[in-house]
């Protein structure tokens, strides 16, 4: 048996389609079957129902997918610890965030300190994440949504104020402070459904009585508060500095506050350059004024 085999089977039994299996694998279909069939020949057991073209994962192959994700780990899980003998310095972090705009600074700062360290950063919905989350080349993933699973860790990073966004000349822009109950009939700005942020936002309304009429959806901080800016709507706005077209209001009722985690897997190898980011991160944001 050869560990590219198992690699291989992993991929068929995730996706039980030869073709597509194929693709993903860069190998032409007919080798990957006669592999396939070279590995069941080994164990001498069938690991798929086969119908046709069609190919199923039989409850053998499942006892034996489960076998070989262990296994798999185990080894990925070597690989990483062998690279990160080469120190804090160098290395590797990848961060999967349901918002990017929050790491963008410090981000910068950690690579000014760390230049030869490559940032790999993705941004996905939360079904997303709760996927990639197993992914063992992901190391943290940043949300302020909880993540509803029990093998996770949660760590907190940024607790910020969250305010609400107007526009230059609304009629609450002359206000400091303004409770949600006020803005009941306001045309609302949010993020596209499926954003973490989204339902929050939606949640926060809720505790204030009503349900928003969201006018407006957009996939970032910046894109919204430009619709604010634009007099389409309001939004609920975070701690970050907006320019002098958009107004922040404090909302007295209820209190509005979001905490950002970054979150990994228990159990999971944490390299040497992530450790470091992580210990970077709850620095940089404890001492940020933005919080």
């Amino acid at each position: 048996m050869e560990l590219l085999q198992l690699y291989y089977f992993r991929k068929v039994a995730q996706l039980e389609h030869m073709t597509k299996a194929a693709e993903e694998l860069h190998i032409a279909q007919p080798a990957l079957s006669q592999m396939i069939a070279r590995l069941e020949s080994e164990l001498g057991v069938q690991l798929f129902d086969r119908k046709g073209r069609k190919i199923q994962l039989n409850s053998i192959g499942k006892q034996f997918l489960q076998r070989v994700d262990a296994a798999l780990k185990i080894l990925e899980e070597g690989k990483r610890e062998v690279a990160d003998r080469a120190g804090v310095g160098r290395g590797s972090i990848y961060i999967v965030a349901s918002q990017i705009d929050r790491l963008t600074k410090p981000m910068n700062r950690f690579l000014s300190l760390y230049p030869d360290i490559n940032f790999r950063i993705s941004q996905a919905s939360m079904d997303s994440m709760l996927q990639l989350i197993d992914d063992p080349d992901v190391d943290f993933l940043f949300t302020p949504a909880k993540i509803q699973r029990i093998d996770v860790t949660a760590i907190p990073i940024l607790s910020e104020v969250i305010y609400l966004g107007v526009p230059r000349g609304h009629r609450f822009a002359d206000r400091d402070s303004i409770s949600l109950k006020e803005v009941t009939e306001e045309n609302f700005i949010n993020y596209r459904k499926g954003h973490p942020l989204e339902q929050m936002n939606k949640i926060l309304c809720q505790k204030a009585g009503f349900t928003p009429h969201v006018v407006c959806e957009a996939d970032d901080a910046e894109s919204i508060a430009s619709l604010v800016r634009a007099g389409l709507g309001i939004a609920f706005v975070g701690s970050c500095k907006m320019d002098d077209d958009l107004v922040k209001l404090k909302i007295t009722d209820p209190v509005c506050r979001r905490t950002y985690e970054l979150v990994e897997l228990k159990g999971r190898y944490r390299t040497a350059a992530a450790q470091e980011f992580c210990t970077f991160l709850i620095e940089y944001f404890s001492k940020s004024i933005e919080a």
